[in-house]
């Protein structure tokens, strides 16, 4: 690629392209920018781009069910876009076995299992029995066995220790950030090798970029992106979608 003056992909004058030199049209200024400097700087996406993008995968009705009793019960389910993605990582993983840290009333649980193969297991975990009662029936009504999800009550930090080593394909982490860096470690340890971690809430609130923000969520967020994304461990990426989405696969 040719580069002068700071314009990436323009050829300088008298740069030899040929003999034959088309004369330049009558543009403006602005026309005449280089193209593919015109292109790499067009902008950020819009909201309107990024709320079609969320769009982009509709839900059915049992989704948009769990994602009402999800609002009652005052939490925030996973966007349809990051459950796309889910579904996605899922399937393009061949998953069979799957955690899920935070089961909330079924919303990400039934994208997961939607994306897994057809004899995987979603071993699911939270704290509120409550939210999984409404999640046990969400499942049924999305037509999945009850053989195809196991159910734990109780704190993940004391449930993930008795998972087995190395038996997983996808752990998905959908809790406080404060416990980011554990969930971070026991994925480590459960997971295969090119197994996937999946971080939900990962912008921090849009607050990720931002430098002056130096709240205890945002740094513990922060860290923990830094920390996988200069560990030997993993190949990580940082989905913009929902609230924010970090894959990470296990080397």
């Amino acid at each position: 690629m040719i580069v002068d003056g700071g314009r990436r992909g323009c050829a300088p004058e008298g740069s030899p392209l040929g003999s034959y030199r088309q004369p330049a049209p009558r543009t403006t200024p602005a026309a005449r920018r280089c193209p593919i400097a015109t292109v790499a700087n067009s902008g950020t996406p819009t909201a309107q781009a990024l709320q079609f993008a969320e769009s982009y995968v509709g839900e059915d009705l049992v989704l948009r069910t769990a994602r009402s009793l999800a609002r009652e019960v005052g939490l925030d389910a996973v966007t349809p876009g990051a459950g796309a993605a889910l579904r996605l990582l899922a399937a393009a993983g061949n998953a069979r076995a799957v955690v899920e840290i935070g089961t909330g009333t079924g919303v990400s649980g039934v994208w997961l299992l939607r994306g897994m193969r057809a004899d995987g297991v979603l071993t699911t975990i939270d704290l509120e029995v409550e939210h999984q009662r409404i999640a046990r029936r969400i499942f049924v009504e999305a037509g999945f066995p009850s053989g195809r999800t196991r159910i734990i009550t109780g704190r993940a930090l004391d449930v993930l220790p008795r998972l087995a080593d190395g038996a997983y394909d996808l752990v998905f982490v959908d809790a406080e950030a404060t416990g980011f860096a554990a969930y971070v470690d026991a994925a480590l340890r459960l997971l295969r090798p090119g197994g996937v971690l999946a971080l939900n809430g990962t912008l921090a609130g849009g607050r990720i970029g931002d430098p002056a923000a130096r709240d205890a969520e945002t740094v513990t967020v922060r860290e923990t992106i830094k920390a996988l994304r200069e560990s030997e461990h993993w190949i990580p990426a940082l989905l913009p979608v929902g609230h924010g989405l970090l894959a990470a696969v296990k080397c």
